[in-house]
């Protein structure tokens, strides 16, 4: 099975925007694109135009092409930023909308830590020894929902040596007293997450230092703990 290295208080109300969203974006960009095109036409034909206007005419002209030209640029920066990554509904996921309806009558869990998380399945196996390493996915979202990284999508299991600093504070906890077999949320707060904050990735939300994120946890098995018991 494929390892991944080691990387790495809302609860998400915005999912079915995003997804709406989504599917109009396409046919969006497509027409500022057309229109961008259109302008550059415009502006190409300007040029060839007639030479002898006077100059305050000629300012005023290149001052709309140009303010032109930098809305058109931004909008179709915008339209790519928003295709790259693929759509939300498309994303792999640990908790789909059946799973999310559940969960808003799930009680939310808050430790003394200020870590808060619900239960999307109670695992019947054991829960990690601290120092052992644990096999786990994961779908880490910002408290919009968005998606910033994700071992589904990377065909990854995530396997690291839980209580021992090598993920963020609040996963490390919030794995702890997981059960094998168990999915759980997370809700982190800024102070157990990501202290220098994350740069976005392409089509990604950027993380900023000491913001809350969501993690959705899937403990899939415990290596050392498994060979014990064999």
């Amino acid at each position: 099975m494929a390892v991944s290295p080691s990387s790495l208080l809302l609860p998400i109300g915005s999912v079915s925007l995003q997804s709406l969203h989504a599917s109009r974006h396409g046919s969006s960009c497509d027409k500022v694109r057309s229109l961008a095109s259109n302008l550059e036409l415009t502006v190409r034909a300007s040029r060839t135009g007639n030479s002898n206007k006077d100059a305050m005419g000629s300012i005023k002209r290149r001052d709309v092409l140009g303010l032109g030209f930098g809305v058109s640029s931004l909008l179709i920066d915008s339209c790519n930023a928003i295709g790259a990554g693929l759509p939300p509904e498309d994303k792999p996921k640990l908790c789909d909308d059946t799973c999310e309806k559940e969960l808003e009558n799930v009680p939310m869990v808050t430790t003394e830590s200020g870590l808060q998380y619900k239960d999307i399945k109670v695992g019947k196996g054991p829960s990690p020894p601290i120092g052992f390493q644990v096999a786990a996915n994961y779908v880490a979202m910002v408290p919009s929902g968005q998606i910033f990284d994700s071992s589904l999508e990377k065909g990854q299991i995530y396997i690291f040596r839980v209580g021992s600093g090598q993920v963020i504070k609040g996963l490390d906890e919030g794995i702890l007293s997981m059960k094998v077999g168990g999915k759980r949320r997370l809700y982190i707060p800024g102070l157990l997450a990501f202290p220098k904050g994350l740069t976005s990735a392409p089509g990604r939300p950027r993380v900023a230092p000491n913001s809350p994120v969501i993690f959705d946890v899937s403990l899939e098995y415990i290596p050392g703990l498994e060979i014990d018991e064999e």
